[in-house]
């Protein structure tokens, strides 16, 4: 009885903040922004995807299809979206919302944020699961690769919590500066010189930009790491080099053309970070995310209406 009490006031609780997660979903979907978005995003993962289709092995192609993700151009598309709902003109309708009805100022934050996140995700993995699918699934005139289920799921998580992470910052600029151009302005003239600072020394858990190079690491990552698995790996490209070498003077002497080799490309092939950590990372951007919400959340509750 009293487990059932409870449940029903946690409900009740959380209708405010469903109320208007399903509400800002409902207007997000019907934006112009964000079907301007789903289809451009669509069409850019199909061009990279088609460009480096017979080039790229397996990793650096799907890393090369989250560049876009984790560098340029999406990041305004999601800035745009979290900055939104708390400046400008949406806060002069928000005052009277939230003074006419019992919804709190917290609720009504969390709930728009976690509608933008929602959104950001579904579109990101509607995107790129089916193109992710192909490239693994499909049979291509490029060596094999060793692509990872595991990398698979970490990596796209990776990149999600990236996208969390930017909306959290829309968030705390927009409630900050109250003014979204201004607070656009201002992420995108600190974002991308302090990214490109971080990414010279190779700081994957704050700079996106070393992230999306170290993704093909994390993508050929196992479930389990073997004891003694990368000296093998070693010693397999050591063995595999003497009988490619061995048919390239074969086919020099008999005049016919050598099969061509896959490009590796250098700006993800790196050996730079071997040492990868999937827990560095997440709280490499996690913890800030959190910070982000919470100062957004407080800034938000102490504003005058």
């Amino acid at each position: 009885m009293d487990s059932t009490d409870k449940t029903t006031k946690l409900t009740t609780r959380m209708m405010p903040y469903l109320a208007i997660l399903q509400h800002d979903l409902r207007a997000l979907r019907a934006s112009r922004l964000v079907r301007l978005w789903l289809a451009a995003t669509a069409v850019l993962t199909l061009i990279l995807a088609l460009a480096n289709w017979s080039n790229f092995q397996n990793a650096p192609l799907i890393a090369s299809l989250l560049f876009p993700y984790l560098v340029f151009p999406w990041f305004f598309v999601v800035v745009v979206l979290g900055v939104s709902p708390v400046s400008g003109s949406r806060a002069e309708a928000l005052a009277d919302g939230i003074l006419s009805r019992p919804v709190g100022r917290c609720e009504y934050l969390l709930a728009t944020w976690s509608a933008r996140v929602v959104l950001v995700w579904g579109i990101y993995l509607l995107v790129l699961v089916p193109a992710i699918a192909l490239v693994t699934l499909a049979k291509r005139t490029v060596p094999k690769d060793t692509v990872t289920i595991y990398g698979i799921v970490t990596a796209l998580f990776l990149v999600g919590l990236v996208l969390t992470f930017l909306v959290s910052l829309g968030f705390l600029m927009g409630t900050l500066l109250r003014k979204p151009l201004l607070a656009v302005v201002v992420l995108i003239f600190l974002w991308y010189p302090i990214s490109y600072i971080l990414s010279v020394f190779s700081l994957e858990e704050f700079s996106p930009i070393s992230l999306n190079r170290a993704l093909c690491t994390q993508l050929r990552q196992p479930w389990r790491q073997i004891e003694g698995e990368s000296k093998v790996d070693i010693n397999k490209v050591n063995q595999d080099a003497v009988p490619s070498q061995f048919s390239q003077i074969l086919s020099v002497l008999s005049g016919t053309k050598p099969e061509p080799k896959p490009a590796k490309p250098e700006f993800f092939e790196t050996e730079e970070f071997d040492d990868f950590s999937l827990l560095r990372v997440t709280l490499g951007y996690g913890l800030p995310t959190l910070i982000a919400v919470i100062l957004a959340a407080l800034s938000f509750y102490l504003r005058d209406l």
